[in-house]
């Protein structure tokens, strides 16, 4: 096929709200060496695709301007090379894919090394919704932080895709975990995902609460609001404890009791996931293949709630994105 033919995408006409995002048409993607050509059945809507769309998380260099990190879907080519041939991907297999970007697009082209079997039993719309979180709370919370079975593990906002993917991973390893939310539906569904405590942090304290609960405070602390939770994790979290940072959504800027980092000997870190090299990815996907996918093909791991749109509805897919009443992961559906 020619390169030159055109497919079906959204793109970010000019930054700002759901708006922003307008179907348009496109190149078609091309399997270069190193890469599989995937026709996009579905793709799974992230935060950073609305810090994008917002002007506020730009493409790194290289990557593909549209939005999109993750999707479901079949390989249609493979880009081969002397020296490097995937020997477990074949044209016709169905798959899910961690995208460099591109994602809400009929095509996408990605590195081999980004591309894991779809799971039995998972639809392609329930599928897209795994890369992105999962490769996220694999590379942090449980390749770098290595939660066990006497760890407790705090895990903020666990209603969310990160959130429950955090809480499925962390009891996986045999961790406890609390975790917080704003309302009744939300405490509910983190107790389906696993959550052993869950925290309406509107009506308590999660410092005071995680501290009852576990006598000593958190060993792990899964954080994406940042704003006044950097300091109040501090205060949550148990001696020799890990705080891992992955967003700010409450804000960049954070007033730090430097005191109880020294005092309590704690580790803060931080994590992003696109800009990172290709090599450090396909590992990621290796330790997920190897860790996650057989409880998943057993059904360990629960699917999220989800709720579907079509590309032609990115905009409104986006808008129940940054609802506060947004419960489990959102999907575009492609329809080819």
């Amino acid at each position: 096929m020619s390169q030159s033919e055109k497919i079906s995408a959204v793109e970010i006409e000019t930054p700002g709200g759901p708006e922003a995002l307008v179907t348009t048409q496109i190149d078609k993607p091309y399997a270069y060496p190193g890469q599989v050509l995937i026709k996009v059945k579905a793709a799974g809507i992230n935060r950073p695709d609305i810090l994008q769309r917002k002007g506020l998380y730009p493409a790194p260099e290289g990557a593909s301007p549209l939005p999109g990190l993750e999707v479901s879907g079949i390989i249609e080519d493979i880009g081969r090379s002397t020296d490097q041939t995937p020997t477990s991907l074949q044209v016709g297999d169905e798959v899910v894919a961690l995208t460099n970007g591109g994602g809400y697009a009929e095509y996408v082209s990605v590195p081999w090394g980004q591309v894991l079997p779809k799971p039995a039993g998972w639809s392609f719309a329930e599928a897209a919704t795994i890369p992105e979180t999962f490769f996220t709370v694999q590379q942090t919370l449980i390749d770098r932080a290595k939660p066990g079975e006497t760890d407790w593990v705090l895990v903020h906002g666990g209603a969310g895709g990160i959130g429950a993917t955090a809480i499925q991973l962390a009891k996986l390893a045999g961790a406890k975990v609390l975790t917080t939310g704003s309302t009744d539906q939300k405490l509910t569904y983190c107790k389906q995902m696993g959550a052993d405590v869950a925290i309406n942090y509107m009506t308590e304290d999660f410092v005071e609460r995680t501290k009852t609960e576990t006598g000593k405070g958190a060993n792990i602390i899964v954080d994406f609001i940042g704003g006044d939770y950097v300091d109040r994790n501090l205060r949550a979290a148990a001696p020799d404890a890990t705080i891992i940072q992955l967003a700010n959504l409450g804000g960049r800027e954070a007033n730090v009791t430097m005191g109880l980092v020294v005092a309590k000997r704690l580790t803060l870190f931080g994590s992003t996931l696109r800009a990172q090299p290709d090599d450090v990815k396909a590992n990621i996907a290796n330790n997920l293949l190897q860790q996650v996918w057989p409880a998943i093909e057993k059904g360990t791991i629960k699917k999220p709630m989800l709720k579907t749109f079509s590309m032609d509805e990115a905009a409104k897919a986006h808008e129940a994105m940054d609802a506060n009443d947004h419960i489990g992961k959102i999907v575009l559906e492609m329809g080819t």
